[in-house]
């Protein structure tokens, strides 16, 4: 599904990723691990062509992402808080992506109905409160089901536990398994909490300093040896 080759990015002659060889296979729940500058959210701004690699390339369903348009098609993301257009109300941003891929908004209304209890009454239906003016975990819903309403094949979150209350989180969780079982989206999803990680993901990487450590097929140990692997060796009282 997923292919990645001998993908390089520098900044200012600094190696920031360094993947010789990474595949991703179709339907995958896929976790991407590491700490602060690993390479997270490079591999993915990579993988969404929202910036070019100093070498190699990335291919989707045989697609060179840098070189074609098909794979968008079939892809959602969310990353952060610059996908959003703060100006607008949810519904009136929920219209507009559905718009972008040909629905109506009777067909984004119906789609809407099976995310209604993780937006909550706060941000279902509401027109009048723009998406500026929302707190930092009801912005992350609402770019998170603005990605889930596409229908997408391949589907990639940046973050997506960050910000919202435990709710939310379980809410959220059980939303991408179901997408996964019931239609095979492949997801990728990079995380600083082990814990959501290891809950949904069957395969994790773990990346560090730009680089693939550990390609892991996830078992009951799993959890114990990421903690392990990112506690410090000495801890100062």
């Amino acid at each position: 599904m997923i292919t990645v080759n001998n993908l390089g990015k520098e900044y200012n002659q600094r190696i920031v990723l360094d993947i010789e060889k990474l595949e991703i296979n179709q339907g995958e729940i896929f976790g991407l691990v590491g700490n602060n500058g690993a390479g997270k959210t490079t591999f993915f701004r990579l993988l969404l062509d929202l910036i070019r690699a100093n070498r190699g390339n990335i291919e989707s369903d045989g697609h060179i992402i840098s070189q074609s348009e098909l794979w968008k098609d079939y892809t959602s993301s969310y990353l952060d808080e610059s996908f959003l257009i703060g100006f607008l109300t949810p519904m009136e941003y929920f219209y507009f992506i559905g718009e972008t891929y040909g629905f109506s908004k009777i067909d984004t209304d119906n789609k809407l109905l099976a995310y209604k209890n993780f937006l909550t009454g706060e941000i279902f239906g509401e027109k009048r409160k723009y998406i500026r003016d929302f707190s930092k975990g009801n912005k992350q819903k609402i770019g998170i089901v603005s990605s889930l309403i596409t229908d997408p094949k391949v589907l990639v979150l940046d973050e997506p536990f960050d910000g919202l209350d435990p709710t939310s989180q379980i809410v959220l969780k059980r939303l991408l398994v179901k997408l996964n079982e019931q239609a095979g989206t492949t997801i990728l999803i990079s995380s600083h909490d082990l814990n959501h990680v290891t809950e949904i993901c069957p395969r994790i990487v773990l990346l560090e300093k730009g680089k693939v450590l550990r390609d892991i097929s996830n078992n009951p140990n799993t959890l114990a040896e990421l903690e392990q692997y990112f506690a410090p060796e000495k801890v100062v009282e």
